[in-house]
């Protein structure tokens, strides 16, 4: 009954043996090596993008800030949800990768953007000139902190009011992959046909060891990337290792197949919950990050029994009148079986 991240969750077995087998022998470093090649051609191929760069890093927040500053001026200010991955869980690493760029934080439910709001961010942006931080590029949290996934037609729309005010547009997609199989879309109709410049590409949150893909559909800043990610200590020497698991990743669909899994989990759970007297979500389950209250009774009874999730807000105290409401984010990895979830339903059940 583990809840608390997909974070948490072992990497699944085809990932462990692709990097045994990768163990087996000598190879290239840096990026050189044959299965990157492979690599390269399957993420192009996936994303229906035959010139894009591609490059892997072994975290989430490597990716998004080696790819913002490839986007962003020190200047100028990046437009995203104020709830963003990038704002609220990566200790201020786009603006350090930068080198001191600020982020515009823009409201909207479900911590998503609307286009009329982001086009009054991006408007108001740098009106005293010289005085002012300028405009710099989107940053889009897909699956967002909330849990909600934005369909290609959203993040078209907020992607159109970026361009038109000539700034790029990037993608943080940890949950790439289960917010796509969420919306049906396919990998290039929600990014770089809705008018992505940039995406991170998750696989460590999706059943890998720790291995992010940067994909920049314009491949004019490619060698800004190497240099930065050499520069910011994320050139791995023994890359083989990162391309195996990418490799091993996408074979097959394995990482469609695993998001599917933990998405069809969190709505088993998300039903679950709704069916117990008193529970109620705080957000749409769109995916498998699930956010829903119910009476502090059945927290007290999962706790007790040892299930791992996280309070929301996490100030919540186990003590206090059993049938007030708490809080809880929960979240549905690969590996999460239908005997964890109905396990931890019936305990948080109060029955």
């Amino acid at each position: 009954m583990y809840f608390a991240s997909d974070n948490s969750s072992g990497a699944h077995p085809k990932i462990m043996e692709a990097v045994q087998k990768a163990n087996a022998d000598y190879a290239m470093p840096y990026g050189s090596d044959p299965i990157m090649d492979e690599v390269r051609q399957q993420i192009r191929d996936v994303f229906e993008a035959p010139e894009a760069a591609v490059y892997l890093v072994a975290t989430g927040s490597a990716a998004n800030a080696l790819a913002l500053a490839c986007m962003c001026q020190p200047w100028q200010t990046i437009f995203a949800h104020r709830e963003a991955h990038i704002e609220v869980d990566e200790c201020g690493a786009p603006m350090f990768y930068t080198g001191g760029a600020k982020i515009e934080l823009i409201d909207g439910d479900d911590a998503k953007l609307s286009p009329a709001a982001l086009h009054a961010a991006i408007e108001k942006t740098g009106q005293l000139g010289v005085h002012n931080p300028q405009r710099g590029p989107l940053s889009l949290t897909n699956l967002t902190e909330a849990g909600a996934a934005y369909t290609p037609a959203e993040v078209r729309a907020l992607a159109d009011v970026a361009h038109s005010f000539g700034v790029g547009v990037h993608m943080d997609g940890a949950r790439f992959t289960n917010a796509l199989v969420a919306t049906g879309a396919s990998a290039a109709e929600m990014t770089w046909k809705a008018g992505v410049d940039a995406v991170s590409f998750g696989g460590t949150k999706n059943g890998c060891l720790g291995v992010e893909a940067v994909i920049l559909f314009d491949p004019k800043v490619a060698w800004e990337f190497e240099l930065r990610r050499k520069r910011g200590g994320h050139l791995f020497s023994k890359h083989r290792y990162l391309s195996a698991q990418m490799n091993a990743y996408l074979k097959d669909d394995l990482w469609l197949e695993m998001a599917r899994h933990a998405n069809a989990m969190g709505k088993r759970l998300s039903d679950g919950i709704l069916q117990i007297e008193g529970g109620e979500l705080l957000h749409p389950t769109d995916a498998n990050q699930v956010f829903a209250r119910w009476p502090r009774k059945g927290h007290q009874k999962a706790h007790a029994a040892g299930a791992a999730y996280y309070f929301w807000p996490f100030d919540h105290d186990l003590a206090g009148d059993p049938d007030a409401l708490l809080g809880a984010r929960a979240v549905a990895s690969w590996s999460t079986t239908e005997r964890d979830v109905d396990t931890f339903l019936e305990l948080i059940s109060g029955g």
